[in-house]
């Protein structure tokens, strides 16, 4: 198709949203994935508990991912949205698909990191097939992860922890960059101070057991969204699906 200036359009039209949802362990990342529009799960790792929801047979190779992957998107079905849980478990098998391309014993075989920069080219494969997932099937895209805590030197300010996606550095960077939404999810906490005597304070941490997801970043862990969406909401698909743009 040849570009002109008839080609220009003002508004663009809202696709399905692909979604990376990071968060501590148990507080309901695949719970949230479960209860969205007609889902199927691609499992790389056995975390659904007792969830009942369609699933493919539990990924032992990357090829396994992709022929999931790819028979959602050649077969006719009536799935919403796919869900990868989780991307940190998918990880040592791409790096398994990498050395098995090129002959390595290990990912850190050829040096410098250049294993790793080879992964992203089957991290690019998996990418695309979710993007075609999206924009031949109209389906929702949920990644999970599980969260790390790492020390983050800031050239601003004194190093400080954060929160972040469980990942080689590099395939988090670009996990983050496809997604439209990078959700954080975790407990609702508080934090108390009381006089134990003798000039003494203690700090405790209260929870009430409420759990909620950030979609906007702060200095203690990563998020963003495409959206405007609000900075906190409760750890919930339909508190999600709520505040998410509608089409006009």
């Amino acid at each position: 198709m040849a570009i002109s200036l008839a080609s220009l359009r003002k508004k663009s039209v809202l696709q399905p949203p692909r979604i990376l949802i990071h968060g501590v362990a148990g507080v309901g990342k695949s719970t949230f994935a479960a209860d969205a529009d007609r889902p199927v799960f691609v499992m790389t790792e056995d975390g659904l508990g007792k969830l009942q929801v369609p699933h493919f047979p539990l990924a032992t190779s990357y090829a396994e991912v992709a022929e999931a992957l790819d028979a959602l998107l050649n077969e006719d079905h009536d799935y919403g949205t796919v869900i990868v849980d989780s991307v940190d478990w998918l990880e040592p098998l791409i790096w398994a698909e990498a050395c098995k391309r090129n002959g390595w014993q290990s990912i850190e075989t050829p040096g410098f990191g250049k294993g790793y920069a080879e992964a992203l080219i089957i991290w690019r494969e998996y990418l695309d097939k979710l993007n075609a997932l999206r924009d031949r099937k109209g389906m929702v895209a949920i990644q999970i992860a599980h969260t790390d805590i790492k020390r983050f030197d800031s050239p601003e300010h004194e190093p400080y922890d954060r929160y972040v996606i469980k990942l080689q550095t590099r395939a988090s960077a670009l996990l983050q960059e496809h997604s439209d939404v990078v959700l954080f999810a975790n407990y609702r906490i508080s934090v108390a101070k009381s006089d134990v005597g003798f000039n003494k304070k203690v700090t405790r941490a209260l929870g009430s057991g409420a759990r909620v997801m950030h979609a906007e970043e702060r200095p203690a862990f990563l998020a963003k969204n495409r959206y405007g969406l609000p900075d906190t909401l409760p750890l919930a698909w339909s508190e999600f699906l709520a505040a998410m743009p509608q089409p006009e």
